[in-house]
């Protein structure tokens, strides 16, 4: 298998299962009147990123997110010539899950489609867009801390960001369906039909990374040599 691939299949297959098995989690949940409950879908969202994070890292890196794909390139830590290449195949493994799931259960719940859920002060729009925006900027700030700094990077990565992941869906999920992520949004969209938000969950994901990939390395500081280690 060509070198180029391997990482494009990893990252395939990681998003492919961040899908199947969290909005699979969603699907479940609809099908058994509750059993499984917000709070094992939190968590099941977060340990699949955790244990994709230890299966591939070491292959793709474990982007698993076209948001982080996105903040990594601007922030000079990943090539602009691969990051389409990733988003391909990141697009692709949520679409694929997402038509499993389809083919396994049908249309149940919009196949764990993001949706805003109308509570807050603002429009269920705004209120979503912004919650999303904050989440998003959280989770990159803690990747940039343990997978991109050289004073902290360790075995202790897919904990990190995975547990991010879970506590976020934990608060925001009633709130927003805390996507964080616009290809785990895309898939379900386009396979269930129900795109009329869609655009909240690729535009202020991105927003979001961007934002917290830059402020992380404004205030990390530098290292010996006088480059910032992040």
């Amino acid at each position: 298998m060509k070198k180029a691939l391997k990482p494009l299949i990893a990252e395939f297959i990681g998003v492919y299962m961040l899908v199947f098995a969290g909005c699979g989690a969603i699907v479940i949940n609809a099908l058994t009147s509750g059993e499984v409950g917000h709070v094992a879908i939190s968590l099941t969202f977060g340990l699949v990123i955790m244990v994709m994070i230890y299966a591939v890292g070491h292959i793709s890196g474990a982007h698993f997110n076209p948001a982080v794909t996105i903040a990594f390139t601007a922030t000079r830590h990943f090539s602009p010539s691969k990051c389409v290449l990733y988003i391909a195949a990141q697009a692709a493994g949520a679409v694929f899950a997402a038509a499993t799931l389809r083919v396994m259960f049908g249309n149940v719940a919009n196949l764990g489609t993001t949706l805003p859920s109308g509570l807050g002060a603002f429009s269920p729009y705004a209120t979503a867009s912004l919650m999303e925006f904050i989440l998003t900027f959280a989770l990159m700030f803690v990747i940039m801390a343990v997978a991109k700094d050289t004073r902290a990077v360790g075995q202790m990565a897919g904990i990190a960001i995975g547990g991010t992941v879970a506590l976020e869906a934990l608060f925001a999920g009633p709130v927003s369906g805390a996507s964080m992520n616009p290809a785990r949004s895309l898939g379900p969209a386009l396979i269930s039909g129900e795109l009329e938000y869609l655009t909240i969950y690729l535009v202020f994901p991105i927003a979001g990374a961007l934002a917290g990939a830059f402020v992380y390395r404004a205030i990390c500081g530098c290292g010996e040599d006088g480059r910032p280690p992040c």
